[in-house]
């Protein structure tokens, strides 16, 4: 239950069964596969000297050279493929791709290949972005790559193929034939499991695994179940540097700070090649400073150097005063510059402030206290406008259903400030289109019966370790309830069979995107209930921007058709606010 090593293993066969001197040649998705999950210094260790993109037709011919193909069997990879078999740049070919191959795919490359240089066909399944060893996502998410077309029950057919086609590889990589479960209220979910179960059949000799004492489970949801985790801000490392910089690919792009050197302009974030950040990607940031502190200090001692370091700037300081430990300590000088860009951050933007109040909102319920702050936040200046959006959302969720329900007061609010838009002040409206409390499953606040507000009441009493990770992942629950066998069978139906055993292996499912809060939590999971092992993947992983795009794109396509569920949105003007709306 490792998609790193899955993935991992696929490339150690593909270049070690191809002795001598190799080219590895990718399409456009399988490029981020293989980067996210090895270096280019350890594919040149293993006799791969040139890697390039199969669609380039600019490159030199060495017939010398063999050639290791991998891409996905997408139409437009194998007409690359057919073009460069036609006049092949290399000696021999080996190819590889990512999910299975149709026989009418198979015969175009055979005719195509007159020059008889083919000399192996396999296909590898590894149509997925091992992000770490316990999280794996499609990059599939809107406007790129909607989900919806027409309102929320509809699949976009080329987003339902892409998701189908990664999850019958992930299942085949992880030896896997598992029990399909799904979130009752969600259409998409209940499609995908269907689909899912079928391809299975189809393709029952590849899935002709040994079978376990327990049967692994395929959970699917709906990220419109909790619409909260990717609407808050967060304090721990990889989630923080996601929020404030975006991570795509295991790539983060600095080249916005102005001082930044050029090396730094962008920086790779690998927890299988980078033993600092797999040691503290999850970790606060009170304790991600004091990590960052050893971290200089050992380096600073092998040095010999005296100067007294005691806070981010002292360390960023020492990099520049220091050229010859920054070259040879290219990592620790990485993570004090993201760290220090992080701490800026959070001064210049308000986020402890902001932060506070969003906790506050999303785990407990005191509507007085909770509107005077959000009024007041929105009337500060150094509260970026994007964060008020955010807070207010957060209120039009918790108190939806409130009788003192002020949401269109506060958007008001959100008009008056001096940076506001139509297309972002109406992404409120469109956040209770897309995730209101009509379309959740679960009882996400822990508010629509007594004996839940009761148990609401006594966690705020308890207190907790850091104000700024009270809120735990709707997913938590679940996981738990699962571990425990106490998940209703009416809220989470099987496609097909079904089973009272607890499961021991689970990969859980998010359409609409899973999030880094979330990946910690599964790691946290993991690590304290050694009796079910359970791997998280999504459509995308989601920092606040994206999962408003996304919900900006989908609800926009819902209105343009006539069918959203909140009628107020069109009745209130909303339709021409999200028609086009699109953050930037």
């Amino acid at each position: 239950m490792d998609v790193c090593k899955a993935v991992q293993n696929y490339l150690n066969k593909m270049v070690a069964d191809v002795s001598g001197m190799k080219v590895l040649l990718l399409d456009a998705e399988t490029t981020p596969v293989i980067s996210t999950v090895v270096t280019q210094s350890q594919l040149l260790a293993r006799e791969v000297y040139l890697i390039d993109r199969v669609e380039s037709r600019t490159r030199d011919k060495m017939r010398h050279l063999k050639c290791v193909v991998f891409v996905r069997p997408s139409p437009e990879s194998i007409q690359a493929l057919v073009e460069e078999l036609r006049d092949p740049c290399y000696g021999d070919y080996y190819l590889y791709f990512s999910n299975t191959l149709k026989k009418s795919a198979i015969e175009r490359l055979a005719e195509a290949d007159e020059s008889e240089c083919v000399r192996e066909v396999q296909e590898y399944y590894a149509d997925f972005l091992a992000i770490s060893n316990e999280v794996f996502s499609f990059n599939v998410s809107a406007p790129a790559n909607p989900l919806y077309i027409e309102n929320s029950s509809t699949w976009d057919t080329k987003a339902f193929s892409r998701t189908t086609e990664g999850l019958i590889s992930v299942l085949l990589a992880l030896k896997k034939k598992p029990l399909i479960r799904y979130e009752r209220n969600s259409q998409l979910a209940n499609k995908l499991a269907a689909e899912v179960s079928y391809q299975i059949q189809q393709e029952g000799p590849l899935f002709d695994f040994r079978k376990p004492d327990t049967p692994p489970i395929l959970l699917i949801l709906d990220r419109r179940n909790d619409p909260v985790t990717p609407l808050l801000n967060q304090w721990t490392y990889q989630a923080m540097v996601h929020e404030l910089f975006g991570i795509t690919n295991g790539r983060v792009d600095l080249s916005s700070i102005s001082d930044v050197r050029p090396e730094l302009r962008e920086i790779v974030l690998s927890s299988d090649s980078d033993p600092f950040y797999k040691r503290t990607m999850h970790l606060n940031m009170g304790e991600l400073g004091a990590q960052i502190k050893t971290y200089v200090d050992e380096y600073q001692t092998k040095h010999k150097s005296s100067m007294n370091i005691e806070s981010i700037n002292d360390m960023k300081k020492f990099m520049e005063d220091y050229p010859e430990f920054r070259k040879l300590s290219g990592n620790v000088t990485k993570h004090v510059t993201l760290v220090g860009e992080l701490s800026r951050r959070v001064e210049i933007d308000g986020l402890l402030e902001a932060g506070e109040v969003e906790q506050s909102l999303a785990c407990s319920e005191n509507h007085s206290a909770d509107l005077r702050t959000v009024q007041k936040l929105i009337a500060q200046s150094n509260i970026p406008f994007e964060m008020k959006v955010r807070l207010v959302c957060l209120y039009a969720l918790r108190y939806e259903k409130s009788s003192s329900n002020a949401t269109t007061s506060l958007i008001e609010s959100l008009r008056n400030c001096h940076d506001a838009t139509e297309i972002s002040v109406g992404l409120v409206e469109a956040v209770l289109s897309y995730a209101g409390a009509d379309r959740r499953l679960d009882d996400l606040f822990a508010n629509q019966d007594i004996l839940a507000r009761t148990k609401n009441a006594f966690k705020g009493l308890k207190g907790v370790e850091n104000v700024y990770t009270q809120h735990t992942p709707l997913l938590v629950k679940t996981l738990f309830d699962f571990a425990k066998g106490k998940v209703k069978h009416e809220n989470y139906p099987f496609i097909e069979g079904g089973t009272r055993d607890k499961p021991q292996d689970m990969i859980v499912f998010i359409i609409g995107g899973a999030t880094y809060a979330e990946a910690r939590e599964v790691q946290k999971f993991n690590a304290s209930n050694p009796g079910l092992r359970v791997v998280l993947g999504g459509t995308s992983v989601h920092n606040s921007a994206s999962f408003l795009r996304e919900v900006s794109d989908s609800v926009g396509k819902w209105v343009k058709t006539g069918n959203a569920s909140n009628q107020n949105l069109v009745a209130a003007g909303g339709q021409q606010r999200i028609k086009t709306s699109r953050l930037d």
